[in-house]
């Protein structure tokens, strides 16, 4: 009988039980990641650099830089630059949507109205960044450079295909435009449009609508138009990345100081570089400047440097 079972293997060694599991660590390569030591029935499996990635890596910041002076120095002509910008991504693995992101910000600082629109045509022809900023960047290039025709093209298409949900900066922009212009009728369809789909416009909307109003002789719809949207007792300002709620009437007072140092002796203190030489001011009025730049200091952030 116990030959019978030990034939089957039902009894066993009990040192089989008790012994421990080794430990080893796996040989390591150059230039690998260290690795750490793994036991043999659990533990972090190594990982080795893949062969297909190179440590060199270009940051966007370089790039977007590269696109722009790849670009900058080429004509209008609408293949030549959609040729050099297909030959600048020809090696990218994805598009580089970060990268022309950036330079579209370069070229907006730059106020390349041209290129900004020639970039912002070739991504959305890519179907790439088809969101409402690329849009607005778009929207706001045709408008700059005078291309009315299809900057109401593209409003048209975006508020047709986004009725309710149109980000309330589009109006702002559309009624700026035919405010700037002179185009009355259009500016109140688009007032109208906010109003009828229940978008409260901003204060900048307000005082243009309202200053229409008042040139054309629109006394009473200026007024209902002040009491159905009053000026707002507060504001949010981004002070050192923290949204921050400030009076509006201590923004006005600072605007109101800020526009009389302008008026101030026909603007013969202004220096060649654009700053304001403090010196040839008033004492009065580099004291009520200084009060006005405190108590907003004090209101926005903890760190007042005035005090």
């Amino acid at each position: 009988m116990k030959r019978f079972r030990r034939m089957l293997g039902l009894s066993y060694s009990l040192g089989v039980f008790t012994r421990r599991l080794l430990l080893f660590e796996l040989p390591r390569r150059k230039g690998s990641a260290d690795c750490a030591v793994v036991c043999a029935a659990k533990g972090p499996r190594p990982r080795y650099p893949r062969v297909w990635k190179t440590n060199k890596k270009i940051g966007t910041i370089s790039k977007s830089v590269k696109l722009v002076e790849c670009i900058k120095g080429l004509s209008n002509v609408k293949e030549e630059v959609y040729g050099a910008l297909d030959s600048f991504i020809a090696w990218e693995l994805e598009f580089p949507l970060i990268t022309v992101k950036k330079a579209l910000k370069t070229l907006e600082n730059m106020r390349e109205w041209k290129r900004i629109i020639q970039v912002t045509k070739w991504m959305l022809s890519k179907g790439q960044g088809r969101t409402m900023g690329s849009y607005y960047v778009l929207l706001n290039a045709l408008a700059e450079e005078g291309r009315l025709d299809e900057a109401e093209e593209l409003w048209q298409k975006l508020f047709s295909e986004n009725l309710e949900s149109t980000p309330r900066m589009f109006y702002d922009k559309m009624i700026s435009i035919y405010y700037r212009r002179g185009m009355h009728d259009k500016m109140f369809e688009v007032f109208a449009d906010m109003e009828e789909l229940g978008i409260r416009p901003t204060p900048s909307i307000v005082e243009m609508v309202g200053e229409t109003f008042q040139k054309l002789g629109m006394i009473d719809k200026y007024k209902k138009l002040k009491h159905k949207y009053p000026p707002p007792k507060w504001e949010y300002r981004y002070i050192k990345g923290k949204r921050v709620k400030i009076k509006a009437s201590q923004l006005r007072e600072r605007g109101n100081a800020s526009d009389g140092i302008h008026k101030l002796d026909g603007g013969t203190d202004k220096e060649p570089n654009g700053s304001y030489e403090d010196a040839e001011l008033p004492t009065l009025v580099q004291k009520q400047l200084f009060d006005s730049y405190c108590l907003f200091d004090m209101v926005c952030c903890d760190y007042c440097y005035c005090l």
